[in-house]
């Protein structure tokens, strides 16, 4: 999952729900000082959030850019049903269009999916029918298909869990192997530490066992998705390392798209935690 650097908005930002015609989504909303470039829709990955995003999002309202990061269904402050079929990729990619229908109007409209939610967005541009409404599509520390085999092995780990475990006894083995193995000067501030801790809690739990499957198992759909969208300026941005995709893997992803490539230095699988302020300024940059 991604550590949020810190948790309070900015005085561009608020925290609101959107609804739309597939239902409600938690979202931070961030509005430039003027009138917007355009808006961003973010999408974050599996066992994100909203929050995800929260360092980013004064440095893009700052550039000029209308900001809105959502949790997606079975997320956070998303809720959805004990239903697996709510939480298959065509599902969530359906919801990434309502929000989608319900942002278009004022101005581009660009598209981001962090990891999992890469895989999501994919799916929400290639079951569009008729013109595409997004100007632009990110793909940020995202691969073409399944997750590299040795942390699809540990996602296996945790899915197989949920089927007999309750998200709180799940959360305290996952502390025990970080208090053995992580460096404790990297540990989140306490208020982070205790957001971490209520957002996992918080996800449906059936939303994790059906996307965690999709990870160790999706398909790749590189080439129906540069079929499907031959105009649509696209980026493929990550750290210069990465446990769930290899960067080389991301890369050539790039190439099969016609996408321009962005490594962000002394970052990992999350450069929009890690390292907003290159990150910020390279989506901007792309959106201009």
């Amino acid at each position: 999952m991604s550590t949020p650097p810190f948790l309070t908005l900015p005085g561009c930002a608020r925290s609101l729900r959107l609804t739309t015609a597939r239902g409600e989504f938690a979202a931070l909303w961030a509005d430039p000082a003027g009138e917007p470039l355009g808006t961003a829709l973010l999408v974050p990955g599996f066992t994100g959030s909203k929050e995800d995003f929260v360092a980013l999002l004064e440095p893009l309202a700052g550039a000029g850019y209308r900001v809105v990061a959502v949790d997606q269904r079975g997320q956070y402050q998303s809720g959805g049903p004990d239903d697996p079929a709510a939480y298959a990729v065509a599902a969530l990619g359906a919801d990434v269009r309502a929000l989608g229908a319900l942002l278009d109007g004022g101005g581009p409209l660009h598209l981001l999916g962090h990891s999992f939610g890469g895989l999501v967005v994919r799916e929400a541009l290639l079951g569009t029918d008729g013109p595409l409404p997004w100007s632009s599509l990110t793909l940020l520390s995202t691969g073409p298909g399944a997750i590299e085999p040795s942390e699809a092995a540990r996602t296996k780990l945790l899915v197989d869990a949920l089927q007999t475990m309750d998200l709180e006894s799940i959360w305290q083995i996952l502390q025990q192997m970080e208090e053995g193995s992580g460096d404790p000067a990297r540990r989140p501030a306490p208020d982070v530490a205790r957001f971490l801790h209520e957002r996992w809690l918080a996800n449906v739990p059936q939303s994790l066992i059906t996307t965690g499957g999709h990870l160790i198992s999706g398909p790749d759909r590189v080439d129906e998705l540069a079929a499907a969208t031959p105009g649509l300026p696209k980026l493929v941005l990550s750290g210069v390392r990465d446990y769930a995709w290899p960067v080389e893997e991301q890369s050539r992803m790039a190439l099969r798209l016609g996408a321009r490539r962005v490594v962000v230095e002394d970052a990992g699988h999350s450069p929009n935690a890690e390292q907003p302020a290159d990150t910020a300024a390279a989506l901007a940059q792309f959106w201009s």
